[in-house]
């Protein structure tokens, strides 16, 4: 559920953050799960904003298979930084930021069942002059963090899979580089933050649940299994985050239910 409050802060965030030749850019970060897509819809909504995902923004199958073959075969799953075609993005800011009163811009959209982009035809329209532009996306604001901290893996995935942490290096160092210059585009960050990276299983698997029509105890055992695999690929930056490595105008607590616990400032 949605905090009208919640919402509110952040339309008057965007309305602050406005100037009269262009809309804002507002960012929304947080675990998977956290419900930062639902809030920056209702955010758009509020204002007569544009809203789309750095999910919908991954790079094609094909492109991140490429990837997987020319540097570590982990970045063939979409989500970490790298996996990303954050010049897709940038040009559908400037696109948004450009139009007018009759305008109709395309907002790029992923197919993630395909696990592949989703034709053209298919992307969403805005129509108009957007208010503000809202993306949502799982890193955005992360920084890098010491190389030090990189060489002992955090998990069962990064020990098995990228013993030599080249995959991790490789993550840090697009971290680092594009993705910093893109977060340096927005106008303000917002980032949910977890009580603990222990919640994003419980979260993501409810999110799976709804998804597939079931409620969330109903969820098979197996299917759990496979997403408590595939958010150890968030875990590095997830974890890092919550203790403070994320640039952010404002962070908000959120409890174990992901019930408004403290907004700061």
């Amino acid at each position: 559920m949605i905090s009208p409050a919640l919402v509110d802060r952040i339309r008057d965030l965007a309305l602050t953050r406005a100037l009269p030749d262009r809309p804002p850019l507002i960012g929304i970060a947080g675990p998977q799960g956290s419900g930062k897509t639902t809030l920056a819809r209702a955010v758009a909504a509020a204002v007569n904003g544009a809203a789309f995902s750095l999910d919908d923004v991954y790079l094609t199958r094909a492109e991140r298979r490429a990837l997987a073959a020319r540097v570590h075969p982990l970045f063939a799953v979409r989500g970490p930084p790298g996996t990303h075609d954050l010049d897709l993005a940038d040009r559908t800011v400037a696109a948004l930021r450009a139009a007018g009163p009759e305008s109709a811009t395309p907002l790029p959209a992923f197919d993630k069942l395909a696990d592949d982009r989703a034709p053209r035809t298919d992307w969403p329209v805005f129509r108009g002059r957007p208010g503000a532009i809202l993306i949502d996306g799982w890193c955005l604001g992360a920084t890098r963090q010491p190389p030090a901290d990189l060489v002992p893996p955090v998990n069962a995935l990064e020990r098995d899979e990228d013993p030599d942490a080249v995959w991790r290096s490789s993550v840090d160092a697009a971290l680092a580089g594009r993705y910093q210059a893109f977060f340096r585009g927005f106008d303000a960050m917002v980032f949910l933050a977890a009580p603990s990276f222990a919640c994003v299983l419980d979260w993501r698997c409810e999110q799976e649940a709804g998804l597939m029509g079931l409620a969330p105890g109903d969820l098979p055992p197996a299917r759990r299994a496979d997403l408590a695999r595939f958010i150890q690929h968030f875990e590095r930056i997830t974890t890092h985050m919550l203790a403070g490595g994320v640039t952010a105008d404002v962070v908000v607590r959120l409890g174990p239910d992901r019930t408004v616990l403290d907004i700061s400032p």
